[in-house]
């Protein structure tokens, strides 16, 4: 049990210290992607009118409920994820690797990475609702906390397996010595930390960057009557799909990096002090 519940510690300490980095830029893009005033705004005029507005408690805006909400969501994505590659290769594969597909795709990866996307989406659609709706300053009622449901566990289904993959892709290309040796670990096994989590969280995001841009509009209440199809044919004529994708980015690299960091020392703290054996897939 201390082996299946190591990833749910680890993923809640990377929830959070994302929150702790990451929410001033999360602010920004969510602001550029939500709230019609900036839909045209540049991410530096979002964030200088904000801050010479509300300093930087403005670019914390919408940080409480991602801060409670964020630990439980990540420790979700990683513990369900480790626990179902755990049951895959048990029951599926006789406790032998997966053949990949293409001598690429890991079949057990990429399903254990959507169940952890989609049990983070369960956590995080009314923890983003409250959040989306402070940072673009709308009020709310409880009917309105679903809005954005459908969008928001397709989104993180496949950003998680989307990200899953890529880190399992950086394995592979560590151990063929593709990659450089300032990025990989000692063993040349894996990437460091700080480069698993920026580079393969971009890659990830920038697969569902669109489908975060729809999510937020309408969790935000700025878009109340258009449907999913309505939002997407408007942003793919206004040139809107990939909305704050700059400062999100930015937010993911620097967010996503320190907080693999982090969770990185907490499950090797915790597989060390207590002898156990690693049941994560990052």
């Amino acid at each position: 049990m201390a082996e299946n519940i190591a990833p749910f510690i680890a993923g809640a300490s990377y929830g959070l210290t994302t929150v702790v980095v990451g929410q001033p830029l999360d602010t920004i893009k969510v602001r550029m992607q939500g709230l019609p005033s900036a839909a045209n705004s540049s991410g530096f005029k979002v964030a200088s009118e904000l801050f010479a507005r509300e300093g930087v408690a403005g670019l914390y805006r919408g940080g409480l409920p991602l801060f409670v909400g964020g630990a439980f969501m990540r420790s979700a994505q990683f513990g369900v994820s480790g626990a179902a590659k755990v049951w895959l290769e048990e029951n599926v594969s006789g406790g032998k690797p997966a053949t990949r597909l293409f001598g690429i795709f890991d079949w057990q990866v990429m399903v254990a990475g959507a169940a952890g996307g989609l049990s983070r989406g369960l956590v995080e659609i009314p923890t983003d609702f409250f959040k989306t709706r402070r940072q673009v300053e709308h009020t709310w009622n409880i009917r309105e906390v679903l809005n954005g449901s459908g969008v928001t566990l397709l989104r993180n289904t496949v950003l998680y397996a989307a990200f899953m993959f890529y880190v399992d892709m950086s394995k592979l290309l560590c151990r063929k010595g593709y990659i450089p040796s300032l990025l990989m670990t000692e063993d040349h096994q894996n990437l460091i930390p700080f480069a698993k989590g920026s580079i393969c969280a971009n890659l990830a995001w920038l697969t569902v960057w669109p489908a975060d841009v729809i999510k937020t509009q309408q969790q935000s209440g700025r878009y109340a009557s258009k449907t999913t199809f309505q939002l997407l044919q408007e942003n793919l004529r206004t040139g809107r799909l990939f909305r704050g994708l700059i400062p999100g980015l930015v937010r993911s690299t620097i967010a996503n990096g320190s907080s693999m960091v982090v969770y990185e020392f907490v499950l090797t703290t915790l597989t060390k002090t207590f002898d156990l054996e690693r049941k994560d897939i990052a």
